[in-house]
């Protein structure tokens, strides 16, 4: 058997809340709908494309109704949205179908550049705090789902309700039998995750530390 390219272990890179918070409040300083749209995939913790083709005839009294054939499992996923991340829809201007877009005809397209923004943004704000600061490191949009399940286990929601929330397919027994839909407990964590999310973006002033020069490349 080959060895194993670096590049196909899987990864395992979160942000930690200072690296979170930067990459937050830089997001307020991309043009047009990428930084509100990369608040509501940490906030649904919800794959890039799942997210980016999301149209406005999908939600539904305060619930995002991702079709199965969006799906990595098949399966349609029921997001009850927080009153954060349905925030965020409501402030979208409504272009045409499709909520988050550049024109209105399509979904939002050309990630690598609009992410490239998101980068110099954040990189901006870090040399604010250190000149000598590099870019935050090894980073990728997916990074903010697995950020959005950690926070989950963080704010105390059961493993299989995360689980579930991420619209991740129940393996087992407990998969086949079990059809309950789960959506009250859902709604609880994507609330959780929200709550927690607010608190580390926008913490007490007399809690923030400036992130130490070491963490910063």
């Amino acid at each position: 058997m080959g060895r194993i390219k670096p590049s196909e272990h899987e990864r395992d890179r979160m942000l930690s809340d200072d690296e979170l918070r930067i990459v937050w409040q830089a997001a307020e300083r991309v043009p047009g709908p990428f930084g509100h749209y990369v608040r509501f995939l940490l906030l649904t913790a919800t794959r890039r494309d799942e997210a980016a083709n999301m149209t406005h005839d999908e939600i539904s009294s305060g619930d995002w109704i991702v079709p199965a054939d969006r799906m990595k499992g098949k399966r349609e996923h029921i997001v009850p949205l927080s009153p954060a991340s349905k925030a965020i829809i409501d402030g979208m201007p409504q272009l045409g179908r499709y909520v988050f877009t550049i024109a209105g005809k399509t979904p939002m397209t050309g990630f690598t550049k609009f992410k490239a923004k998101l980068d110099a943004a954040v990189l901006a704000a870090l040399r604010k705090q250190h000149p000598e600061a590099e870019p935050l490191p090894n980073w990728r949009l997916h990074d903010l789902r697995r950020t959005a399940r950690s926070l989950m286990s963080r704010a105390g929601i059961n493993t299989d309700i995360a689980e579930r929330c991420l619209g991740h397919v129940i393996r087992g027994v407990r998969g086949i039998y079990d059809r309950h839909a789960y959506y009250d407990e859902k709604k609880h964590a994507f609330e959780a995750l929200a709550a927690l999310v607010e608190r580390i973006v926008n913490p007490p002033a007399h809690n923030v530390v400036p992130m130490r020069k070491e963490l910063l490349g």
